[in-house]
């Protein structure tokens, strides 16, 4: 099933765009140079083959568009699959509230974004990355209180969208944990997390570049909206980062990446089309 139908009118517009440029350079031609009578209809025929070949290049184009830029708010944006660890600048890692490290299948998976970033691109022990994060002095408001009764994994908890820098990484305090260790929240809850979370950018970002994935893409649960799509999360991530104060200063620039299996599921076209992105 295709993101974008056939006779999208977002198709049609940039199709007009290509008949113009087209039509333009056939006028311009036909000015200094005379076609034969007996040739002109094979020539009508094949300029009408030629826009039907263009039309359905730009709709195939629209359909595995996998690469945008467009600007918010004066900041550059770049949307893309990619894999986040081969980008330049800050990477972000979405960690749960309390930063747990211990990828065993049951606090964090391997196979997540935060696992692999500590099985494979941490470069220090995981019990000194969880030194440096509980002796380093947070802003005041980002240290929650203490679950005690928390039988596995760290005990302190931090605001959603707080941020510990490391290296060339942005680990953030994302998603809240249920007793059973799944990553869980509410839409008002996700809202929190994205608007704290630019605000930490704004702070920390030192006119850097700084890259990240769409968050909430995959093992999280958002209570209420279980059929949430990656493209409506994007939307809300771009949509809040409008509101916020954060804002890039050229060079550097915002890039969200999408893994290469969930372009699919996303029209970039549609982001693309829309006005700061949504």
């Amino acid at each position: 099933m295709s993101k974008v139908s056939f006779l999208d009118k977002r198709v049609f517009k940039k199709f007009l765009e290509i008949t113009s440029i087209l039509s333009g350079t056939l006028s311009v031609v036909l000015l200094f140079v005379e076609i034969p009578a007996e040739w002109k209809l094979c020539g009508l025929g094949i300029f009408v083959a030629v826009l039907a070949l263009a039309y359905l290049l730009v709709w195939v184009w629209s359909n595995t568009l996998n690469h945008i830029d467009i600007n918010i708010e004066g900041s550059d944006v770049t949307v893309k699959v990619g894999d986040i660890f081969q980008q330049p600048g800050l990477k972000v890692i979405a960690f749960n509230e309390y930063f747990d490290t211990q990828v065993d299948n049951k606090i964090i998976s391997d196979r997540s974004l935060n696992g692999v970033f500590v099985n494979n691109h941490l470069g220090i022990t995981a019990s000194k990355l969880d030194s440096l994060i509980e002796d380093h002095p947070f802003e005041e408001g980002d240290l929650l209180e203490r679950n005690e009764h928390r039988p596995q994994g760290k005990k302190q908890k931090y605001r959603l969208g707080t941020i510990f820098v490391y290296d060339d990484y942005l680990l953030t305090a994302f998603a809240k944990f249920d007793e059973s260790n799944r990553a869980v929240l509410t839409m008002p809850e996700y809202l929190e997390f994205l608007i704290n979370f630019w605000d930490k950018v704004n702070n920390v970002y030192a006119q850097k570049s700084v890259t990240t994935t769409i968050f909430g893409s995959g093992i999280t649960r958002i209570k209420g909206h279980k059929t949430i799509s990656d493209e409506d999360l994007l939307k809300i991530m771009l949509w809040t980062f409008r509101i916020s104060e954060m804002r890039f200063k050229y060079p550097a620039k915002l890039t969200i990446v999408i893994h290469k299996e969930k372009i699919d599921q996303i029209s970039l076209l549609d982001i693309k089309s829309a006005k700061n992105g949504v």
